[in-house]
């Protein structure tokens, strides 16, 4: 878990409540630091919107390009329409209005790794824009990577966490299934 926040006094707090739960979080207080501390590939990234360096998109942006990709959980005391809308489509799935307690953050964290996000809207948005056997395509090729990645490469993991057999599995890797590239929408390259 990697915390992004410029407040330490609140930054400290949520890494202690965040120890209480179990986990061994990783700080940081710029962008310029999280997006170093990126490279240890946390599964959870709660990052306030407004950092002194810059806004967190950046950060937000480099971590949805990480296998697996972390969960996302934005704070921010002042966070814009557009920039809540901008969070949202970068795949943030909740957005925590500063002043908050930790018990709402730690609410919007276990909702987050309980709930698959709503795909309705997305997917409707796609009509007219990318052929359903290209999205089919996207969908599996995104499902099957997060998978592996999650369960560090074990294929029968990966069929676990998918609910299929490891068979299918293997034939999807077998076949087309390549590593998608964000905002792709060209078809994957052949092995």
């Amino acid at each position: 878990m990697l915390i992004v926040e410029d407040n330490g006094p609140l930054r400290s707090a949520i890494a202690r409540r965040v120890r209480a739960w179990g986990s061994h979080p990783l700080e940081a207080g710029t962008a310029h630091e999280a997006n170093a501390l990126l490279a240890a590939s946390p599964d959870l990234l709660v990052v306030d919107l407004h950092l002194p360096d810059e806004l967190a998109f950046g950060v937000i942006e480099a971590a949805a390009l990480l296998w697996p990709k972390p969960i996302c959980v934005a704070i921010s005391g002042r966070a814009s329409p557009e920039q809540a809308f901008r969070l949202a489509q970068l795949g943030v799935r909740a957005l925590i209005e500063k002043p908050f307690s930790l018990d709402q953050l730690q609410q919007a964290v276990e909702t987050a790794y309980r709930e698959a996000p709503p795909l309705e809207v997305l997917i409707a948005a796609c009509v007219g824009h990318v052929p359903l056997r290209k999205l089919q395509e996207r969908l599996r090729s995104v499902m099957v990577h997060q998978a592996l990645a999650l369960s560090n490469g074990s294929r029968s993991e990966t069929a676990r966490l998918l609910a299929v057999s490891r068979q299918a599995i293997q034939q999807m890797l077998r076949g087309r299934v390549t590593p998608p590239r964000r905002g792709d929408n060209s078809d994957p390259p052949s092995k």
